[in-house]
């Protein structure tokens, strides 16, 4: 039995050495050791051998199957540098590479981690909330009566369950308030929807950034100081920035902040870019009843809120003509930023 196993191993060694690529190799493989396999059948004749050589038998079967398993291997890596070499024939090595592409983040996420950049050394926080969102986050808690157009459904983005996509991040501002007790200093960035006719400066879903600011004598000119710096950290000192009053049910004054906008081949004009005021303290009231506590107590607690577009920002910061640019995905457009 001794010989038969001998002899096998020395048929499949000659077999694997006339394999001339991976289809034959296999097919060497499988005639030996597959569940047909010439060395498979023989091992199953184990079970006829009499106890006391069954021993040996199985020295000799296990002693065939690694010679055999390592004669396929190397032939394996043989064959793989044959391949290699044939994949390499008439290559100059000495031709200069082709130069790669890179690539680079979008405008609009570099404005995005800039101006969270500039506002977090002035010592805000990020914050975050859901995109679907009900009607007490988003309108009610900030003071939006009930026929207000925003909550309209020409304007508004519902669905059937009732609930609705953000209209703006200022919901974040009502979830911390809900669960966090002043001082509060935090941002939200994110994306926010409106059915907005799509033209040169509206999109029906955009990038905000909104900020709020709760303590205890937080004035106007904190306000303004702020969002002076913030643009002008942004575009530079130079920037003409303007301040108009404007009407927002959540904040008492407020005003809807313009930046000049320079395009190349154009006059200048001013463009709107964020909107801002001090809370009405009926925002603060409504958080209250919502905690069952005074921690947002009116008679002791002041702060203010402003909400920006980051594709505005980003029109201005690079003199961007048409924000529909920015969701394109023209690569000749965008490779301006690589």
């Amino acid at each position: 039995m001794n010989e038969q196993i001998a002899s096998i191993q020395t048929a499949a060694l000659e077999l694997i050495a006339a394999a001339s690529d991976e289809r034959s190799l296999d097919g060497a493989r499988i005639a030996v050791l597959g569940k047909k396999g010439t060395l498979s059948l023989a091992g199953a004749l184990i079970k006829d051998i009499p106890n006391e050589e069954k021993a040996a038998f199985g020295q000799s079967l296990n002693s065939a199957r690694t010679a055999i398993t390592e004669a396929l291997e190397g032939k394996q890596k043989t064959l793989q540098a044959i391949a290699d070499n044939a994949a390499l024939a008439g290559i100059d090595l000495t031709l200069p590479a082709r130069a790669l592409h890179t690539g680079s983040l979008h405008p609009l996420t570099l404005i995005r981690d800039e101006a969270i950049q500039i506002l977090r050394r002035m010592g805000f926080a990020l914050a975050d909330g859901p995109e679907i969102e009900d009607e007490y986050h988003c309108f009610d808690a900030l003071n939006t009566p009930a026929d207000h157009p925003a909550r309209n459904e020409k304007d508004t983005f519902y669905f059937d369950s009732g609930k609705l996509l953000r209209t703006h991040t200022s919901s974040v501002q009502i979830r911390t308030m809900e669960s966090s007790a002043p001082p509060i200093r935090i941002i939200a960035p994110g994306s926010a929807y409106r059915r907005d006719e799509i033209d040169a400066t509206h999109l029906s879903v955009f990038n905000q950034l909104e900020g709020l600011f709760v303590d205890t004598d937080v004035t106007l000119p904190d306000l303004k100081g702020t969002l002076e710096y913030f643009l002008r950290e942004m575009f530079g000192t130079s920037t003409e920035v303007r301040f108009r009053p404007h009407f927002f049910p959540f904040t008492e004054p407020s005003f809807e902040i313009d930046v000049k906008l320079q395009v190349k081949g154009q006059a200048p004009r001013w463009i709107e870019v964020a909107g801002c005021g001090m809370v009405d303290p009926a925002v603060f009231g409504s958080i209250n009843a919502t905690r069952k506590d005074k921690a947002l107590d009116p008679e002791k607690v002041t702060g203010f809120a402003f909400g920006m577009g980051l594709d505005r920002l980003a029109m201005i910061r690079w003199g961007i003509k048409d924000i529909r640019l920015l969701i394109e995905n023209d690569i000749r457009f965008l490779a301006q930023f690589a």
